[in-house]
């Protein structure tokens, strides 16, 4: 039996239109904790994985490596503690919230910015040196051990839209819509292709594979997916269960299916959620023993050539294990490199596809990690952020401003208390757009 892990990363834009002044510090923080730390892991452990950036992330982490990010966090960071306004030493007790001497609020600040892979203890001005010296390597870091064969990377679409909401929002079905129609497979199709050519710029390669955001898809968007050369995509298991047309089992989701010529993967959801929510709170040991358990559960039923899907966000969870995560992953890694002599074997997706050919072919029915997009519409305010892009789109036509509005985070954090930043940064968007277009925004 085989096994494909998938570490997705995302950060949304936080960046004002048509600057690089970052409202928000969160590529600043994972770029430095987690993006660098995932990647010494899976280098030290030998353990193939594969990992997905979305290109507006990768345009973010561009912008620090270069030097070009204008961001009041970071500029708190480094100045001079003596000369902290208070309202940076309230920025930094974000990060340190139990400090009161302004000094040390920005010492603890700058040091929860690093993974325990970083030796803390180092002074401020060390400290500063290896948080650019990781910027700057950050991403060659992951193409090198792309090339040498240790990591399989994939991409998203630019700025992270639900794909099927933007295709057509009649694919979400039921529920309280909008009551506008909003259909743009045009957007979709520029979104994908306008990440697949900025994911080459990167790192030298048209990506074979794609994470959809949120696991959305549908036809529609496999059908567009497989014409802009994509040849497998990674989905959630709740999609085969909604699309299969006969009662199932767990066995069925041990291969690929086909879809308008494209390979479909869908995630084993029960292993990738005990990873990303459950495990933080048990031992290393007992907890990789559960897993462990679990994967020789499915192999008992599953064919030899049968493949398990994990696929998880690789930022947030590790914040709520012990050091970051490093002891469970390193327990992680080690111990299922073991089950190799068993017969579990670590492999890369596009890997998988050149031994084994999708079995079935399946009829996508629309949907998400969650099942539906209830999530990210039909609430009153998910529904009035919807129309006012709506609105925009029809007006404005399409541009950048218009495909950074599209993006799900906004509909994911509409309604949800403490996101007054993400509310303005959409807004900031949609009023670029109007402001272009010499229409006035209302």
């Amino acid at each position: 039996m085989f096994i494909s892990i998938l570490w997705h990363f995302h950060q949304p834009v936080y960046k004002k239109p048509g600057t690089t002044e970052y409202i928000l510090p969160w590529v600043n923080f994972h770029a430095v904790k987690n993006y660098y730390q995932m990647a010494r892991l899976v280098e030290e452990a030998d353990f193939p994985c594969t990992f997905n950036f979305v290109p507006c992330l990768l345009e973010q982490i561009q912008d620090y490596a270069q030097g070009r990010a204008i961001d009041s966090y970071q500029q708190a960071l480094e100045k001079d503690q003596d000369r902290l306004a208070q309202s940076e030493i309230e920025l930094l007790r974000k990060f340190s919230p139990h400090e009161n001497d302004p000094g040390q609020i920005q010492l603890q600040a700058l040091r929860s910015f690093f993974s325990p892979f970083n030796i803390i203890e180092k002074d401020k001005a060390d400290l500063l040196c290896l948080q650019k010296e990781i910027h700057r390597n950050l991403l060659s870091y992951y193409k090198n051990l792309c090339k040498e064969g240790k990591i399989e990377l994939l991409t998203s679409p630019y700025y992270h839209p639900l794909l099927p909401l933007v295709s057509d929002l009649a694919s979400a079905q039921g529920g309280n819509l909008p009551g506008l129609s909003f259909r743009h497979p045009e957007d979709a199709e520029e979104q994908l292709r306008k990440g697949k050519e900025y994911f080459q710029n990167i790192f030298g390669s048209f990506p074979t594979g794609l994470w959809p955001p949120e696991a959305g898809i549908s036809q529609e968007v496999a059908r567009l997916t497989s014409r802009l050369g994509f040849s497998f995509i990674i989905t959630d298991e709740n999609i085969l269960w909604k699309s299969l047309k006969h009662p199932y089992s767990l066995k069925d989701l041990s291969f690929p299916y086909a879809s308008d010529d494209l390979s479909v993967f869908f995630r084993d959801r029960e292993l990738s959620d005990l990873l990303g929510f459950e495990y933080q709170k048990w031992n290393e040991k007992v907890a990789v023993d559960d897993f462990l358990r679990r994967l020789e559960e499915r192999k008992k039923s599953y064919d030899e050539n049968s493949i398990v899907v994990i696929a998880l966000d690789g930022e947030n969870p590790w914040a709520s294990y012990r050091l970051n995560g490093m002891p469970f992953l390193r327990e992680f890694f080690s111990r299922l490199k073991e089950k190799e002599k068993h017969g579990l074997y670590p492999i890369f997706f596009k890997d998988y596809l050149t031994r084994y050919k999708p079995k079935k072919e399946i009829i996508l029915v629309p949907g998400t990690w969650l099942g539906n997009f209830s999530k990210w519409i039909g609430s009153p305010a998910k529904n009035e952020t919807w129309k006012m892009l709506i609105k925009a789109r029809e007006l404005c036509g399409p541009k950048d401003e218009i495909y950074v509005a599209e993006g799900s985070d906004w509909f994911w954090w509409s309604g949800e208390e403490n996101t007054e930043e993400f509310q303005f940064i959409f807004k900031s968007y949609i009023r670029e757009a109007y402001q272009l277009s010499g229409i006035d925004f209302q």
